[in-house]
């Protein structure tokens, strides 16, 4: 019976080790997205007080200017991810990912520091800028990265129900700060935001980014890096040239880059775009086109771990398909809903919030086996990062410019339903992953599933 009793405490020890590696690695990732979401957040629910403090011209200029200026950092994204993919993948996934979180919460922290367009003229936006492109280039190093990391270290059961913890980090850090600039708001009053209220929550990017920074320092690289590391230690495994990921990997970044338009046209017109398309289109106070989309997000983020869960079971594809479907038939109906009154809007932005669910919990397990492990890094942060930079992030300009000359409030209605058959298209032909293992060099939606 004691020898039975020590043998069970002995094994129960590297389990628990593992457990608690496992939820370091989490917490690792999870950060960066955090920091990445935090500047994104009280980017887009200051948008008014930054368009007024940086810009000039007019109250409807001022805001497409920094709209603009925020769709800018996304066309440095794909940058970033042709400079730090293929250097996790020849360095390993930690290394480059301390150094993103880093550049992303300086760069942020430096945006509230920014002197106004009346202080210094034109150099205000330049300035800004530079600081939004620092943090694009940085930010097309992180997710790819995060999302890789997450996913080398998770079970191959459970990749769903961890990577969802990514996503849950998302829309904290977007919530986050979108809280902070609303807190501020009521708090300070109108005037005193305008005049330096605004600057406060960029400041919190600096300790989110050590404490990032910290964690990820710590933790050794992933298991499925380094075993490859170790089977290929003479030979150039992660010299992979962009001709050759172009050549030989063509198909799932093209399937890669069709989901993301689908994934992030929803993403940014929701959570980026909602409170100008509130407060403008639908009339709506400032405080309340910012309270709106947080308390919808809030119920995101209570489904999130069981979408992620519900995806280990049932499989990748099939919570997509829910989610792209239901979207597609949704997305005029809730949008008039939301013309209606405010209870309108609460329930339209919350029944669009949460068809979107399945695909954000699953997408941080789903995205990173399409690649083999000696090119996932660079082949997901590039494919990621190009679609994002085109569709994503200019969502919200072009939503605003398209509603501004058309006069039709349900312009990013028909924007959602056109990213969803496109995002339908390309997962006609994604291969099912749930359950594969990441180990090896081979694609693993093409080796044989797992229970």
């Amino acid at each position: 019976m004691h020898y039975a009793h020590s043998w069970t405490a002995q094994s129960a020890q590297p389990q628990a080790q593992a457990r608690s590696l496992l939820r370091r690695a989490i917490a690792a990732s999870a950060l960066g997205n955090a920091t990445e979401w935090f500047d994104y957040g009280i980017y887009a629910y200051g948008l008014s007080y930054i368009s007024a403090a940086l810009f000039p011209g007019s109250t409807s200029q001022a805001t497409l200017f920094a709209l603009a200026t925020f769709a800018i950092s996304f066309l440095v994204r794909p940058l970033g991810g042709l400079f730090w993919g293929p250097l996790g993948d020849r360095l390993g996934r930690k290394h480059v990912l301390a150094l993103t979180i880093i550049l992303m919460s300086v760069a942020t922290l430096l945006v509230g520091l920014v002197p106004t367009y009346a202080s210094i003229g034109w150099w205000a936006p330049t300035i800004l800028v530079v600081l939004r492109m620092i943090q694009g280039f940085s930010t097309g190093g992180e997710y790819g990265g995060a999302a890789t990391f997450m996913a080398e270290y998770a079970p191959d059961k459970k990749r769903g129900f961890c990577g969802s913890f990514l996503e849950f980090a998302t829309l904290s850090g977007f919530s986050l700060g979108a809280f902070l600039m609303l807190g501020c708001s009521v708090a300070l009053g109108n005037t005193a935001m305008h005049a330096w209220g605004w600057r406060l929550p960029f400041l919190i990017a600096a300790p989110l980014g050590l404490i990032g920074f910290y964690l990820r320092s710590k933790l050794e690289d992933t298991p499925v890096f380094r075993e490859l590391e170790e089977t290929m230690h003479k030979e150039q495994h992660s010299c992979v040239t962009l001709k050759a990921l172009l050549r030989d990997y063509w198909r799932p970044l093209i399937q890669l880059g069709g989901l993301v338009v689908a994934l992030n046209v929803v993403n940014y017109v929701l959570l980026a775009y909602m409170p100008t398309f509130m407060q403008k289109q639908l009339g709506m106070s400032d405080n309340m086109s910012l309270l709106v989309p947080l308390i919808g997000m809030l119920a995101m983020m209570v489904f999130l771990p069981f979408a992620g869960t519900f995806s280990d079971r049932v499989g990748r594809k099939n919570v997509w398909w829910f989610s792209l479907v239901g979207l597609f038939v949704a997305a005029i109906p809730m949008f008039l809903l939301m013309k209606l009154s405010v209870t309108g809007a609460f329930i339209g932005f919350a029944v669009l919030g949460l068809l979107y669910v399945p695909q954000l919990a699953s997408i941080s397990a789903m995205f990173p086996a399409m690649f083999p492990t000696q090119v996932r890094y660079a082949g997901m942060a590039i494919a990621y990062n190009v679609s994002t930079s085109i569709f994503g992030g200019t969502a919200p300009m072009a939503n605003e410019w398209l509603v501004a000359h058309t006069g039709n409030a349900l312009v990013p209605a028909y924007y959602m339903m056109a990213a969803c058959v496109v995002g339908a298209i390309a997962l006609v032909f994604v291969p099912e992953t749930r359950g594969c293992s990441l180990r090896g060099q081979g694609i693993p939606g093409k080796q044989e599933v797992i229970g």
